[in-house]
């Protein structure tokens, strides 16, 4: 049986972004694909939402390869939390993820957060505002959900929805909105000098595709509970939502926080590109197990005499 295609690197990347993401593969290609050489992004109706940038396969080779890495990935984010716990290392790593209703956020949970160890994953999804939530700034209850030292943290959707849903309903003033990329800069440029690498990921969905995604649903008594009227309202202010996914992504983009883009018409390289992204980041952190804080041959001298 031939070798599975391994991703390669593609040329062009935006120096800025690649010295601080340490960058690898899928960095690489993913940046180009979204951005031009000098880190403009690039229009977002005009991406190929079916490509797989860094990798060549078939779908059988992407699937395989995310099996293959899951084990390697569970390692990588242990090794983060036994330096936290065992060494005092203050670092951790934010995931953002944003899509369209049916872009498949719900698999990359499913698929590649649940590879880790659960005890060191703070997985939160971040729904419409409570009453309490109302009555303080917007990043109040994002704060509360930043990760501890050793965490991986995972937003599914997350601060840039009063961002988005706002400018496309009208809910705040121009002004305002624009006070909040501010804010959202701030706040991310004060998680990375935390400590905190912060990969912010967009599941660009291709129309299309979500139409049939939803019809599947519809079509599928078992999925009905996935459905709601609120995903073809959202449906319908479609150009609405990719021009302010445009200019959230074009306000936010940043060294110490920086946005990839993931054709996500392909389930499994949508699930494969976030996998690999993990795996390059938290792999060029080059973490060893921490060394014992005790004496472990009077330990295990000890533990015999328990016998």
């Amino acid at each position: 049986m031939s070798a599975e295609p391994r991703p390669e690197t593609t040329e062009g990347t935006p120096k800025d972004i690649a010295e601080v993401a340490g960058l690898g593969p899928f960095h690489a290609a993913l940046r180009s694909y979204a951005f031009d050489d000098a880190g403009a992004l690039r229009d977002l109706a005009g991406l190929d939402t079916r490509a797989t940038p860094g990798f060549e396969g078939k779908k059988k080779h992407g699937q395989r390869r995310l099996a293959e890495d899951s084990a390697r990935l569970s390692e990588l984010q242990e090794l983060l939390f036994a330096n936290a716990v065992g060494a005092g290392l203050r670092t951790s790593v934010l995931l953002v993820i944003q899509g369209m209703d049916t872009s498949g956020k719900g698999g990359v949970m499913r698929h590649v957060i649940g590879a880790m160890d659960p005890q060191g994953v703070h997985q939160v999804g971040f729904k419409k505002p409570t009453a309490e939530e109302l009555q303080h700034d917007f990043l109040w209850r994002i704060r509360k959900h930043t990760p501890r030292h050793g965490e991986v943290a995972v937003f599914d959707r997350s601060h840039y929805e009063d961002v988005l849903v706002h400018r496309v309903e009208e809910l705040i003033p121009p002004s305002r909105l624009q006070r909040r990329y501010g804010s959202i800069r701030q706040f991310e440029k004060d998680l990375a000098g935390n400590g905190t690498d912060v990969i912010k990921v967009l599941l660009h969905l291709g129309k299309d595709e979500q139409y049939h995604r939803l019809l599947a649903r519809l079509d599928n008594p078992r999925k009905h509970w996935k459905f709601t009227s609120d995903d073809v309202d959202a449906r319908e202010k479609w150009d609405a939502y990719r021009e302010v996914y445009q200019i959230a992504l074009q306000e936010t983009d940043k060294p110490e926080a920086p946005w990839f883009v993931i054709p996500a018409d392909r389930k499994w390289y949508a699930r494969l590109a976030v996998q690999q992204l993990l795996l390059e980041r938290l792999g060029a952190k080059n973490l060893e197990w921490p060394p014992a804080n005790f004496d472990v041959d009077l330990e295990r001298t000890r533990l015999e005499a328990t016998r």
